[in-house]
C-alpha cells in the first residue's frame, strides 16, 4: 500500500479537539482512498522564510486550527509554498483565515494586511472578530453552484462546525473579487465561510473544521477528496 506524508502545520496541543481529530481523519480518508497516511506535525517555529526543504518530502500540506500561532510569519511561509509549487493544501479554521492573510499580502498588493487576533489596531483588519462568535457552533453552509466542495458533497447546503472567533471582514470581500482565489461557500448571514484557488490541483480553506466528524467515526468529502489528491 503507498504511504503519503501529510504536514500538519500548527503548534500542537492535545487539548485541541481540531488536533485530536485530524490524524483520525486523515486515517479514514486514506482507507477510503486505499493509502497508507502519516501525519507529520510541524511547530510554526521550524519552518523559517524558506519552507522549500522543509517540505520536500511530504505529498500535501494541512494548516491546522487554533492560533494564533508561535510564528505567523512562518505559517504564511508555509501557505505560500503550498500555493506556488501546486503542493495540495487544506487550510481549516485559522488556516483558512491565514491562506486568505497570505494571498492578501502576496497576490492583492496589501502588504499590511493583518489578523485582528494578533494586531487589534491594524490599518487593513482583513481578518476580524466574527458578528457573531462559533465557538463549539454548527449553522448550515451554503455550496456555490460550480464549486469543488458542491461536486465533492454532492448536494448545494450542509450543516458544519466550528471553533472560532474570526473570519474575512467584510469590508475587504471585495479585494477578492475577480482573483483566482474565490469565495465558494457562505453561511446564512452571507458571510464568506470557504475559498478555492482557481488552477491549483488542490487548495482549500474553510473557516468550519470537516475534521471533526472523525470524532463521530465518519469520513469527510473534503477529506477525502484532499488525500485523493495528495496521493497522486
Amino acid at each position: 500500500m503507498q504511504t503519503i506524508r501529510i504536514a500538519l502545520i500548527g503548534d500542537y496541543n492535545p487539548t485541541v479537539i481540531a488536533h485530536r481529530a485530524i490524524p483520525e481523519a486523515l486515517t479514514l480518508a486514506g482507507q477510503h482512498c486505499g493509502v497508507a497516511v502519516e501525519s507529520l506535525w510541524v511547530h510554526t517555529t521550524t519552518i523559517g522564510r524558506d519552507p522549500t526543504l522543509r517540505f520536500a518530502d511530504v505529498a500535501a500540506i494541512w494548516c491546522v486550527p487554533a492560533s494564533p500561532y508561535a510564528d505567523t510569519d512562518g505559517v504564511l511561509a508555509a501557505i505560500r509554498f503550498a500555493r506556488e509549487s501546486g503542493r495540495p493544501f487544506l487550510g481549516t479554521c485559522g488556516g483558512f483565515q491565514h491562506a486568505l492573510l497570505e494571498y492578501a499580502r502576496s497576490v492583492l498588493d496589501l502588504p499590511t494586511a493583518a489578523h485582528a487576533e494578533t494586531d487589534p489596531e491594524a490599518p487593513v483588519p482583513l481578518i476580524a472578530p466574527l458578528t457573531c462568535g462559533l465557538v463549539e457552533q454548527t449553522g448550515k453552509v451554503f455550496l456555490l453552484e460550480g464549486s469543488r466542495l458542491r461536486e465533492w458533497y454532492g448536494q448545494s447546503e450542509v450543516i458544519e462546525g466550528y471553533h472560532c472567533r474570526y473570519g474575512l471582514n467584510p469590508a475587504f470581500e471585495a479585494a477578492f473579487a475577480g482573483s483566482k482565489l474565490q469565495i465558494t461557500a457562505r453561511d446564512t448571514a452571507n458571510e464568506v465561510r470557504a475559498v478555492e484557488l482557481q488552477g491549483h490541483p488542490f487548495f482549500v480553506a474553510t473557516l468550519f473544521q470537516p475534521e471533526r466528524s472523525a470524532l463521530r467515526g465518519e469520513r469527510h468529502p473534503i477529506i477525502n477528496a484532499f488525500v485523493a489528491a495528495a496521493s497522486h
